[in-house]
């Protein structure tokens, strides 16, 4: 009851509440944004999301598209701004995304969305990810984030899936605001985005 009834409506009543109660900070961002990233503040891109049906994810756009002499893009620690690097180290990058809550394309709280590319790299089981709707925030993002291995991820991620209701929710919400305030297992150590996952067989 709680999965298909309550957690929709509790998705949309709370985002409403917070792009409300942000509308200032967020307006000042894509302001900002839009000046170091020559006029596009928003970064969008093809994610599956429940049933591994894509939608197009919102997030503020933390890095430019500075690229090499050919035409090649440069590696991601190069393109990321000092603007950006405030803005994904406080998690500010993920705001817009309350904007897919409300769409019904995400939940607050769930599996992240990640790459089309990845999924036929998953197993059958870690495939089960996609039995819910991806969330802004999630159990991987209280528990280790991007210091923890592909393989930890996914068993976390369907762990939730079997384990979700609504006490779980409000600790992980709770956990996701105390891992802002820290600042907390942003990124891997001299990385500035996430290894990619390349399947399970390189995992070992």
């Amino acid at each position: 009851m709680y999965r298909n009834s309550i957690k929709p409506i509790f998705d949309i009543l709370l985002s409403f509440v917070v792009i409300i109660a942000i509308s200032p900070v967020y307006l000042i961002l894509m302001i900002l944004l839009g000046y170091v990233n020559q006029g596009n503040p928003f970064f969008t891109q093809l994610r599956p999301g429940k049933n591994a049906i894509n939608f197009r994810v919102i997030k503020f756009k933390t890095m430019n598209d500075r690229k090499d002499e050919r035409g090649h893009l440069l590696p991601d620690e190069d393109r990321m701004h000092a603007v950006g690097k405030f803005i994904r180290k406080t998690s500010l990058d993920e705001l817009p995304q309350l904007i897919n809550v409300v769409k019904g394309d995400m939940s607050l709280v769930g599996p992240r969305p990640l790459l089309p590319s990845y999924l036929p790299l998953y197993s059958q089981e870690q495939s089960r990810r996609h039995e819910v709707k991806p969330g802004v925030t999630g159990w991987v993002q209280v528990n280790g984030r991007n210091s923890v291995s592909w393989i930890d991820k996914f068993k976390m991620d369907v762990w939730y899936v079997d384990h979700q209701s609504f006490k779980l929710d409000i600790k992980i919400l709770i956990l996701t605001v105390k891992k802002v305030i820290l600042k907390e297992d942003i990124n891997y150590e001299g990385q500035a985005t996430t290894l990619p996952f390349e399947g399970n067989k390189n995992q070992i």
